[in-house]
């Protein structure tokens, strides 16, 4: 029951998000060929100072088919969307629902309100990891349509740092969420908190892979460095930590 009702709650967020996510992948591999096409024609850039560096980057990135998909996918399009709509997953919960009076039937069932927060929380993980895996896969598939191929693994390995790294941003809403009874508070404090977490690895470059959203990215295992274990591990632990807190904050609320 609280399985079937947390899908319920959650479902059309989910299936809009991967919707919007399996498009952008099939973007991301149509237009590779046009990529291709645009650096043969256009002169190597020289332009100074970060913005140039970047711009650098991106073009030797590019030239390969794996650097391709992991600076325009993993890197960027997938860890963005992929961030959104976890906030918006991990926002709402009991405390929403009983400003507005739809928490009586949840309340009354006979179990505890640990399980129905850990329930909760267990299904949107589930949906933000086949979020991040679904269209990733399905980049896969499709790589051959344009005379390339991309690794089962590599997309498998890089869409778990995505759900595991990026579980954090999650559980912070969520536990933001049982703070406050409206839906807009805590979407927008976590919101905020992204942004700054981005402006810092964009002004600190060098701590990017130490980042939530260099562990999303996993930039260290496509350089092959190997995995981010520390990162993934204590994005985990945190997230774990938040979640606890979380179901606490309700069991402690007086509906």
């Amino acid at each position: 029951m609280l399985w079937h009702k947390s899908w319920l709650e959650t479902r059309a967020r989910f299936l809009v998000g991967l919707a919007l996510a399996i498009c952008a992948a099939l973007s991301v591999v149509m237009l590779y060929t046009r990529v291709g096409e645009l650096l043969q024609l256009a002169p190597p850039p020289d332009t100074g100072g970060v913005l140039g560096r970047k711009i650098r980057e991106a073009v030797v990135l590019a030239q390969d088919y794996r650097g391709y998909v992991w600076s325009q996918w993993f890197a960027h399009q997938l860890t963005q969307m992929w961030t959104l709509f976890a906030l918006l997953l991990g926002s709402g919960g009991l405390r929403s629902q009983s400003s507005r009076g739809g928490a009586l039937f949840t309340l009354s069932l006979p179990v505890s309100r640990g399980r129905m927060v850990g329930v909760r929380a267990a299904v949107a993980l589930a949906e933000l990891a086949v979020l991040a895996l679904v269209p990733s896969l399905v980049l896969v598939a499709l790589s051959p349509a344009i005379g390339q191929s991309y690794s089962i693994a590599d997309a498998v390995v890089h869409a778990l740092c995505v759900a595991v790294g990026g579980s954090v941003l999650f559980s912070l809403t969520f536990a933001l969420s049982t703070l406050w009874a409206d839906l807009w508070r805590p979407l927008l404090i976590a919101l905020l908190v992204v942004v700054v977490l981005s402006l810092a690895q964009t002004v600190f470059p060098e701590l990017s892979r130490f980042s939530v959203f260099g562990v999303m990215s996993a930039e260290g295992y496509f350089q092959g460095d190997g995995l981010p274990w520390l990162g993934l591990s204590a994005s985990a632990a945190v997230s774990a930590a938040l979640l606890w807190g979380a179901a606490r904050n309700i069991a402690r609320q007086d509906f």
